[in-house]
């Protein structure tokens, strides 16, 4: 789908383009290669989820104590029309709502974004009702012992959490995703007013506030935008798979294109939007480009007589360890070119889901990714990225 190209070529054609003076000097080390010249950005991914419950206010403390430069909420509406932290408007997905007795007759089957889904739905819920839950870890290799302990969160204590640490000289941004806009609203609680409301009190609305606005869904951020937002605003890249026996993006409803695109009828995939005409059509409404890491770097297994990938480790398992890192594709220097600033998704540390190239060392990932020129990772382990950061300033002499 994309050209390729070597990063020392991508270097060395960036090192080229007089950007020394901007960044600083020769005095200050090797200039990043970042749309806007600075460090790139850590974005905890719904706080430090690989080690507490997702989207608590735990969880975001724990990343701002970790060093994170920007802590992630995916936004989702109760049915009083408050907006609260979590990654699926299907309460049984990462809370205890089960467990609740007299929540069970609740329990409902509802299509979000085409798939049929059964459990417990926040728009059916208040707020104070909602507060009774407990929060879950949603991956079963992660820690389970904080489990039911800490609550749901609004999107205004996450707000207020970020301006509580934003001192001494830091700044802790806020990176609201709203979460299946088109299902919300269907549902009959839109969520884009509320976040401009909230983001108007906050004081935020502009470019350099502390705050990026993201969405799988253009209709979404459009809407935002026309309405008033003026945030940096962010186009999310999805994909189903990779087939790591070819190392190309596989696409399957409904991680094959934005919801709102199959409602109008775009047959476009999500791939559409890395193409140069994409990134055009992005830019009109958008800052950023939040894809999904392999349209960056994709993986590919061996295979073996039979065509089929193998188990190089031979844990029983096909995954990323038996795979390895392609050369990259020119995505971000397509986007930098567009205009449009790049944070990939998602960075994590689990065995599995590191390229067996990078030696189980997830440090490893992020610094290929960096020397690329990315603008910000997302990681359910902040404290690993700021780590593999340093190194990288480090290699750069900063």
């Amino acid at each position: 789908m994309h050209k390729t190209i070597s990063l020392r070529a991508l270097s060395l054609s960036v090192l080229a383009s007089a950007l020394l003076v901007a960044c600083g000097g020769g005095d200050d080390g090797a200039p990043f290669l970042t749309l806007d010249g600075k460090q790139p950005l850590v974005v905890a991914h719904r706080g430090a989820s690989g080690y507490l419950p997702e989207e608590t206010l735990e969880a975001y403390v724990r990343a701002i104590e970790m060093g994170a430069d920007v802590i992630e909420p995916d936004l989702i509406s109760t049915k009083d029309g408050v907006l609260i932290a979590r990654h699926d408007p299907n309460l049984d997905f990462s809370t205890d709502v089960a467990q609740h007795p007299e929540f069970a007759a609740r329990k409902k089957t509802l299509q979000v974004d085409g798939e049929t889904q059964t459990g417990w739905f926040a728009s059916d819920f208040t707020l104070a009702e909602i507060k009774t839950l407990g929060a879950l870890i949603t991956d079963a290799e992660r820690p389970q012992q904080f489990n039911g302990r800490f609550k749901v969160v609004t999107f205004q204590e996450i707000i207020d959490l970020a301006k509580k640490h934003s001192v001494n000289g830091r700044v802790v941004a806020v990176y609201p995703e709203t979460k299946n806009p088109t299902f919300h609203r269907e549902q009959g609680v839109p969520l884009e007013d509320k976040l401009i409301e909230l983001v108007k009190a906050a004081g935020w609305n502009s470019k350099d506030a502390p705050i990026f606005v993201q969405s799988f869904e253009p209709s979404s951020l459009k809407l935002l935008k026309s309405k008033g937002l003026n945030t940096k605003l962010i186009q999310l890249i999805d994909a189903d798979d990779v087939n790591l026996a070819t190392g190309q993006l596989t696409f399957a409803a409904p991680y094959d294109r934005p919801y709102d695109w199959f409602k109008s009828g775009d047959t476009r995939l999500f791939s559409a939007m890395v193409t140069p005409a994409g990134l055009a059509e992005i830019k009109a409404y958008a800052d950023g480009i939040g894809p999904w890491k392999p349209y960056i770097m994709s993986v590919k297994g061996q295979l073996d007589a039979a065509g089929k990938v193998r188990d190089i480790n031979g844990d029983g398992k096909v995954n990323y360890a038996d795979a390895s890192s392609l050369p990259p594709t020119t995505l971000v220097a397509d986007a930098h070119k567009a205009g449009l600033f790049v944070h990939a998704y998602t960075f994590r540390n689990e065995a599995r889901r590191i390229p067996a190239d990078f030696k189980n060392d997830p440090k490893a990932e992020y610094k290929a990714f960096f020397r690329l020129g990315l603008d910000g990772v997302f990681s359910d382990f902040p404290d690993t990225a700021v780590a593999a950061r340093a190194e990288y300033l480090k290699e750069l002499g900063r």
